[in-house]
């Protein structure tokens, strides 16, 4: 799970910053603190750096945009969407479930790089209309750039920087925007998610070499259309590998979703648990429910009702010296804090509720009762049976 803290909450969508998110805002900060140095001489130090720190906030304000348009629509599916996370490459949209359309993928892929365009071009124009006469001077660039004020330094460079977010979105690589957009496609001709998947994925990986092999091409020197040369290849050939890496754990999350769907959480829970009483003692928890197994959590029971969930990973907060004096019922997770499942449940529903929470297991409940627990190595044996038989 990705760290970060809540900065807020929007149309029932809670938006978080990654810690990663502030390497790259130093970065776009650092970077257009120099440019704008070199633009504008004149200008003093303080107003270099503001006015990057502010053009910095303002383009992650529009990456935010560019992703609750992407939110909002898949609201409109029916999809849920648990938050928007910024992030070291930019942001992402935690829809929940995957469209269940291919004209549905299309819509929520394509309003992304559209709300990027619109936003670019409406910030150009505002921009553009701050410059007044020097427009006049249009055969020297650098010299018109270098009249404007600080707001209309900030305006156009924002809008060009959104519409350079679009067309790099609109690249079909998946999943980015434009992989998404070609796997609609491939989705709509083929009537098969995964098969579209898995080609829209191929194209990713191809694509990701291609910033990779470019990237590093870069900082041995060669030019690169567009890119350049130099030691900004890192940066591209670092990007090339999330891409990579994402494209294959998108296909292997489709994989995992097919394998599970229709699949009854009673057929993959573990019945019969040992459950431990509330006031056992931790060295007694230790002692005859820990050693010698490979359990390492518990079901906390008194008449045979469900009150907890002890952890191996509770035990290790309490000192070596309490544990003869420190009881079960003092370290577990209460029920009302746990996290629980029924037996009709869908697997991959459940799955994704451990991943959620972070969390290696949950008790299986049905009226009150408890049945035993769902673990998710029993979740990851099944799924490694199964991907074996569907090798064959």
């Amino acid at each position: 799970m990705r760290s970060g803290f809540r900065i807020g909450r929007l149309f029932g969508i809670n938006l978080i910053i990654d810690w990663s998110w502030l390497l790259i805002f130093l970065l776009v900060t650092w970077n257009l603190t120099v440019g704008f140095a070199q633009i504008h001489p004149d200008w003093s130090w303080t107003l270099r750096v503001g006015a990057a720190v502010v053009a910095a906030l303002l383009f992650f304000a529009s990456v935010l945009v560019h992703e609750l348009a992407h939110s909002l629509v898949a609201q409109s599916q029916g999809l849920p969407v648990r938050n928007i996370t910024l992030f070291l490459f930019g942001g992402v949209s935690n829809i929940q479930k995957e469209p269940p359309s291919a004209k549905a993928e299309f819509l929520i892929a394509i309003v992304g790089p559209i709300s990027s365009f619109v936003l670019g071009g409406l910030l150009l124009l505002l921009g553009t209309s701050l410059t007044g006469g020097i427009g006049q001077a249009a055969d020297q660039p650098r010299t018109i750039l270098a009249q404007l004020g600080p707001v209309a330094t900030m305006l156009l460079w924002l809008g060009s920087v959104n519409i350079l977010l679009a067309i790099f979105n609109l690249i079909p690589g998946f999943p980015l925007d434009g992989g998404r957009v070609l796997r609609s496609i491939l989705w709509g001709t083929t009537n098969d998610l995964r098969k579209a998947t898995r080609w829209a994925a191929w194209v990713g990986q191809a694509i990701a070499w291609i910033f990779i092999g470019s990237g590093i091409a870069m900082v041995f020197g060669v030019e690169v259309p567009f890119f350049g040369s130099g030691l900004g290849g890192l940066w591209l050939a670092f990007i090339g590998w999330f891409l990579n890496s994402a494209a294959i754990q998108s296909y292997q999350q489709l994989v995992i979703q097919d394998l599970l769907e229709g699949v009854p959480v009673q057929r993959l829970m573990r019945q019969n648990v040992t459950a431990v009483p509330p006031d056992a003692t931790v060295g007694a928890l230790i002692n005859d429910y820990l050693m010698g197994t490979d359990e390492q959590a518990f079901p906390v029971t008194d008449n045979e009702q469900l009150l907890g969930l002890v952890c191996l990973e509770d035990v290790r907060q309490v000192p070596r010296d309490a544990w003869e004096t420190t009881t079960v019922r003092q370290i577990m997770t209460p029920r009302d804090e746990l996290v629980t499942v029924e037996p009709q449940e869908d697997a991959s529903d459940a799955l994704d509720k451990l991943v959620r929470r972070d969390i290696s297991q949950m008790p299986v409940m049905q009226n009150g009762h408890f049945l035993g627990l769902l673990r998710r190595r029993d979740i990851a044996r099944w799924l490694e049976m199964r991907s074996g038989e569907t090798a064959r």
